[in-house]
């Protein structure tokens, strides 16, 4: 695929100017509001909350169902073909996600909420924040991924492997490795809700978009095939973003009591999550230096292990504790945390582009 296709798929799969700019600003008057409507009309939030089956609240199914569809739409599985052309950046990015990053998270959680906060956050609280962590860290990133490439100017094709590979792990990973750490962190495990989860905002939507991408490729093939799906998911790219932003609403109104009474919790989630996000992004470019992974890929695969499908880890936790619980919190907190971080490391990658080979073969 070229870059002049690579851009408007990621553009539309992440909208690179829009995120880039005003996420964290969108994301943090939403929280305001939702901090706002949550102590102004709690009956509201209290019937939203009631609205659910089978521990699945169905508002925010729609909404994260709004958010993660398009970015299922993009993953393109025939890139899979070529994996085997440059295995090191795939082995890189793949022992992050799945060896490293989740038991990282998890650690640090313990730490913090365990023994470092454990004098101002109660025992019951300390293992929901935990919980929310442990969702963030197991949920490797899928759509923000083509927006830090695209700024690192990565490998286009390549940064698609390593998307479709990670999804198509994830399917199979990620809730046993959620219910590993839940249940190492002593929290119980509602199986059936897990993986009810991981069918409906994992596998389900990952079918829909391939069974759309190839209805919208069927008459096309090569350049014309991907303006095609660029179009399709750009067109859906507002209904994501306001998605992203009612869940913000809805996940800060349910919270909103708690954080009036306790604003400096957010200060404290933030803590690990930050030290989680720059400690694997240089463990990941260091370990691509050291095997002279060439830039155009080292940058992407440490963005990739970096950020988090904060999508998945919302709705999981919604589904597995509740609208109004903390690991709900913790997640959400999280999407106010990645976007400004992402940007600074990819600021700190382009101007260290010279440590890597510029060769195009990572082999």
């Amino acid at each position: 695929m070229t870059d002049q296709v690579f851009n408007r798929a990621a553009a539309s799969a992440g909208g690179i100017g829009f995120f880039e700019k005003y996420l964290s600003v969108w994301v943090a008057l939403c929280i305001v509001a939702g901090i706002a409507l949550g102590n102004l009309v709690p009956g509201l939030f209290g019937l939203l909350a009631g609205l659910e089956y089978a521990s699945v609240n169905l508002v925010v199914a729609v909404l994260i169902w709004a958010m993660v569809f398009p970015m299922m739409v993009n993953v393109d599985f025939s890139s899979l073909g070529q994996i085997g052309d440059r295995p090191k950046g795939l082995v890189l990015t793949l022992a992050v996600n799945w060896l490293v990053k989740p038991f990282t998270m998890a650690a640090l959680g313990v730490l913090f909420f365990e023994h470092v906060f454990a004098p101002w956050i109660e025992p019951a609280d300390a293992q929901q924040y935990i919980a929310g962590l442990i969702l963030l860290g197991a949920a490797p990133c899928t759509a923000m991924v083509f927006v830090w490439s695209q700024l690192t100017r990565g490998d286009a094709t390549y940064t698609l492997v390593q998307v479709s590979l990670n999804d198509v792990v994830m399917i199979f990973a990620f809730a046993p490795i959620v219910a590993l750490l839940l249940g190492v962190t002593d929290i119980a495990v509602p199986w059936e809700t897990l993986l009810l989860a991981t069918g409906l905002y994992v596998v389900i939507p990952l079918v829909a978009g391939a069974l759309t991408r190839h209805w919208l490729t069927r008459r096309a093939e090569g350049r014309a095939a991907q303006e095609a799906v660029s179009r399709f998911t750009a067109s859906l790219k507002p209904v994501s973003v306001i998605g992203l932003l009612v869940t913000v609403v809805l996940l800060f109104g349910f919270q909103g009591h708690v954080i009036v009474a306790r604003p400096i919790l957010i200060v404290l989630i933030a803590v690990p999550l930050l030290i989680q996000s720059y400690g694997i992004f240089f463990l990941a470019y260091a370990a691509a230096k050291a095997w002279k992974i060439p830039f155009n890929v080292a940058a992407p695969c440490a963005l990739i292990g970096t950020s988090n499908f904060f999508e998945l880890a919302v709705a999981v936790a919604i589904s597995l504790f509740g609208l109004n619980s903390g690991a709900a919190l913790a997640t959400v907190v999280g999407v106010l945390v990645e976007v400004p971080v992402m940007l600074s490391l990819v600021a700190f990658a382009n101007r260290t582009r010279h440590w890597f080979p510029p060769g195009p073969d990572s082999k």
